[in-house]
């Protein structure tokens, strides 16, 4: 099977509220898409030329356009982009939160199959279009909806509040010890995202103080034990990468960009009490979880020892947390060890989420997979700048859609 190779990609700055700006979604795409291909070295002269010979096509990540801008129809929207676009193949593809990994993965086939030589991957939503609890019934939709969304406000701090409960029932952990290594998961996305100058919070205050002082009026409860501190961003924003072929590289002359090295896909039970019902026999708390990190290092020939970074969906600090021994960091129920010994802070062996991961970069949710994929070419190219990680070959990303129903993980590094 022949190799993708990353050209590169951009995000847009995940502070701003288009809105506010007066601008819509194809302001946020042309931006994101202009930046993404320049930064790949790829202009739209060229996607004329490869559409000629219909090597090129676009993959748009996108979870509820419907809901949050009244449109769908989104993959015919790159030709409001650039005229370039037209004729060329673009469709939307949609996984919740994963959306993004998604587009990606249907993306990486293409090329391998040798369809394409070129494939333009954009993640994007905007939701800073409506209130707060309207939004959160809108991404209750990524649940079950008549059963675990509809008439709930909130839905899924509601969620994964449910699953810090169940870790806690689970495993031998006093409560405290848990609850103090989630706080330190957030002081810890929220002190890398000052780091990342595309971050939502690089001007917001969390210290672990505020984070492990729940229930108060700086940092409120919202789902169950878990506090706002908790919870990732509501976010407006898009995120570009570029794959392409061993062909197109060849013919450029391009050398020493990083391959996809390995995936995993692996989908759970849709209901969040079925999942729990279904990890009975594992021992991990999220088995499917775990399935598409061992799909990953299995497809990719590497182990947990060869990965320099991690960026996680740390939607909650309850998901982040679990997410440790999926990658295998830990063994299950002693994912405090890898907290409390700082191996996933930013001056650690195996530093988790150096942009800010969800918590501190934000949430746009379409865009949240392409965005960490594109913060893997990032860390192995050695252009991640401040929150740049000395040394990373080998990359792992784990991007959820739903409660951890949807499980998208990626490997990226250096091809020598």
């Amino acid at each position: 099977m022949s190799k993708v190779y990353i050209l590169g990609g951009a995000q847009t700055d995940f502070e701003r509220n288009w809105k506010k700006e007066g601008k819509n979604m194809v302001a946020l795409l042309k931006e994101a898409v202009t930046d993404g291909l320049a930064n790949a070295d790829i202009t739209f002269d060229d996607i004329k030329e490869l559409n000629k010979d219909n090597r090129v096509a676009c993959f748009v990540g996108n979870f509820i356009a419907e809901k949050y801008t009244e449109q769908g129809h989104l993959g015919a929207f790159m030709t409001e982009v650039n005229a370039a676009f037209y004729g060329v193949p673009s469709a939307r593809y949609e996984a919740a939160c994963a959306s993004s990994s998604v587009a990606i993965d249907a993306a990486q086939t293409k090329i391998k199959s040798g369809d394409y030589d070129v494939a333009i991957v954009v993640g994007w939503e905007l939701m800073k279009t409506v209130d707060s609890k309207t939004g959160g019934d809108f991404l209750g939709r990524a649940a079950f909806y008549e059963k675990e969304g509809k008439d709930i406000d909130f839905p899924f701090p509601k969620l994964f509040g449910k699953l810090a409960d169940e870790t806690l029932k689970k495993y031998p952990i006093e409560e405290k010890r848990y609850m103090d290594a989630l706080a330190s998961i957030s002081a810890i996305n929220y002190s890398n995202g000052k780091r990342n100058p595309m971050a939502q919070t690089r001007k917001w205050f969390m210290s672990y103080e505020q984070a492990s002082t729940r229930g108060t009026e700086t940092n409120p409860l919202v789902g169950g034990k878990l506090a706002v501190s908790d919870c990732s961003q509501v976010t407006d924003g898009a995120a570009v990468v570029v794959l392409a072929s061993e062909k197109f590289m060849k013919e450029r002359g391009i050398k020493e960009k990083p391959v996809i090295k390995g995936y995993g896909h692996r989908v759970a039970p849709m209901l969040f009490e079925k999942k729990m019902a279904d990890n009975a026999a594992s021992a991990f708390i999220l088995p499917w979880t775990r399935q598409a990190v061992v799909d990953a290092y299995k497809r990719s020939g590497l182990t947990v020892d060869d990965m320099d970074v991690f960026e996680t969906h740390d939607c909650f600090t309850s998901s982040e947390y679990a997410a440790i021994s999926s990658f295998g960091l830990t063994e299950p129920s002693r994912e405090y060890e890898a907290v409390e010994s700082g191996l996933i802070s930013f001056d650690g062996k195996k530093p988790i989420n150096p942009s800010g991961g969800l918590i501190g970069c934000g949430h746009p949710v379409g865009a949240s997979g392409a965005r960490m994929f594109l913060d893997l070419y990032k860390q192995v190219t050695g252009t991640a700048g401040r929150y740049q990680i000395h040394g990373v070959r080998n990359a792992m990303m784990l991007n959820i859609g739903g409660s951890a129903t949807t499980n998208y993980v990626f490997v990226v590094g250096v091809d020598r």
